[in-house]
């Protein structure tokens, strides 16, 4: 694939005018998707698939289209009439004062092996593992690539095994327990493990429910809980752009405003699943720093937000969100999450976050999945779905108590189009109140 991807590329760059650049972005994958309700398979199949993305640019104009490739002797053909079409387009664009390619070559490679199982080896350790329990989820697995190619001689490759068996149990009365299992290296027994704690806490969703009045409580948020949150500050939190025209939901930290000191988040590109380099050409550096030790740190600097804000871009993707976000480890150990919360609410999963006020940081949502009442450091009863409404200069601020020193690999499991390649490495977070709505 990447041979002929490449030498696509070079065709194309050969039938350019000298005053024509040419940038080509590949995405591709190789995938195995298993579906499965009540613990058997529902659904299952592999998809193969190649976009090219050609963008061609003269004179501060740019015009840009996708299309599908086979693989096949026929592709430089379709692309040169695309090429050709993209040439009749640019006549008639304005110039795009905003844009930045790179221009100085910056080749690469990044082949990142794992190693998922078949399918079928999928297929024998779910179905064995949920044998009599209700299990219904997705298994998404194989290679995605990612490949860049400039007619000024730049050429980039990435891919990258990875798996993500995002599922649930399902119990009487509706009620269920949200899991999943995801990375590079499948492991049999810690899936047995997670199909086994979920059991547990399916079983206990059958007691009784504990009803809380409003106002703060004690809580504990499991990585999946913490992932919406912090995905919530994604929405702006760490974009050049958003800061420049403080439209930023960290707004009150550009103005000195601190977090928790045991907060510090990076986009550790290195150690996560997508490609490190972007659109334009640029390459990403391997880490960049969102939040250390509690204070503002580097924004994600797109080039078109570089070119206009004048600022040195550090190659973020256009909407300068994190895809490789990782938050650091504290000292709570997991397996004294329970004795440390005491008297409080243990959060699996949260949904339906937004924003309730902006420019405050405050964020409003409902817990969702298992929710448990803990007392004497022992789960005592179910709780039902509550709202809560509050800031994160509180949540992982003052009232942040610590963080686990376990850490969680969560991949996105989006495949809307085509498999996400964002991640999310998050440890659950122990909160001495959190305020409660309803």
């Amino acid at each position: 694939m990447k041979e002929h991807f490449f030498s696509l590329a070079d065709g194309l760059a050969s039938r350019l005018r000298a005053d024509e650049t040419l940038l080509c972005n590949l995405a591709a994958e190789r995938s195995d998707f298993v579906r499965f309700n009540r613990g058997r398979v529902r659904q299952a199949g592999s998809v193969a698939q190649t976009e090219l993305t050609l963008r061609l640019v003269r004179a501060r104009r740019q015009a840009a289209a996708t299309i599908d490739i086979a693989g096949s002797g026929d592709d430089l053909a379709l692309l040169e009439a695309t090429l050709a079409r993209l040439r009749d387009a640019l006549e008639g664009l304005p110039e795009d004062p905003w844009l930045l390619v790179n221009e100085t070559p910056h080749s690469s490679e990044s082949v990142r092996r794992g190693a998922p199982p078949s399918a079928a080896e999928v297929v024998g350790q779910v179905t064995g593992a949920a044998r009599g329990r209700d299990l219904v989820g997705i298994y998404a697995a194989g290679t995605m690539y990612r490949g860049f190619t400039n007619s000024l001689g730049q050429r980039n490759w990435h891919e990258a095994d990875s798996f993500n068996f995002d599922w649930s149990l399902h119990g009487a009365q509706r009620r269920a327990v949200k899991s999943g299992h995801a990375g590079t290296q499948w492991g049999g027994t810690i899936l047995q493990e997670k199909i086994h704690s979920a059991a547990e806490q399916l079983a206990l969703l059958e007691r009784p429910e504990k009803s809380i009045a409003p106002g703060e409580v004690r809580a504990y948020l499991a990585p999946r809980a913490l992932e919406e949150l912090v995905g919530m500050l994604c929405w702006g939190g760490f974009s050049a752009r958003a800061r420049a025209t403080r439209q930023s939901p960290l707004l009150r930290m550009q103005d000195g405003r601190a977090l928790s000191p045991k907060v510090t988040l990076i986009e550790n590109t290195a150690g996560g699943v997508a490609p490190g380099f972007q659109g334009e050409g640029f390459v990403k550096p391997g880490r960049v720093t969102l939040i250390e030790a509690g204070r503002l740190g580097d924004p994600l600097v797109s080039p078109r937000s570089a070119q206009e804000y004048g600022l040195a871009t550090n190659a973020a993707n256009a909407g300068e969100a994190p895809e490789s976000l990782e938050l650091a480890a504290g000292s709570l150990e997991a397996r004294d999450v329970l004795e440390a919360l005491g008297e409080g609410l243990y959060v699996s999963n949260l949904w339906y976050l937004n924003y309730s006020d902006r420019a405050a940081g405050r964020i409003t949502g409902m817990t969702r999945f298992a929710t448990f009442w803990v007392e004497g450091g022992r789960i005592a009863a179910p709780v039902g779905a509550m709202r809560f409404d509050d800031t994160v200069y509180r949540m992982l601020g003052d009232k942040l108590i610590d963080l686990t020193r376990e850490r969680d690999m969560l991949l996105d499991p989006s495949t809307y189009g085509a498999r996400s390649s964002a991640s999310a490495r998050l440890p659950g977070a122990l909160l001495s109140a959190l305020r409660f709505t309803l």
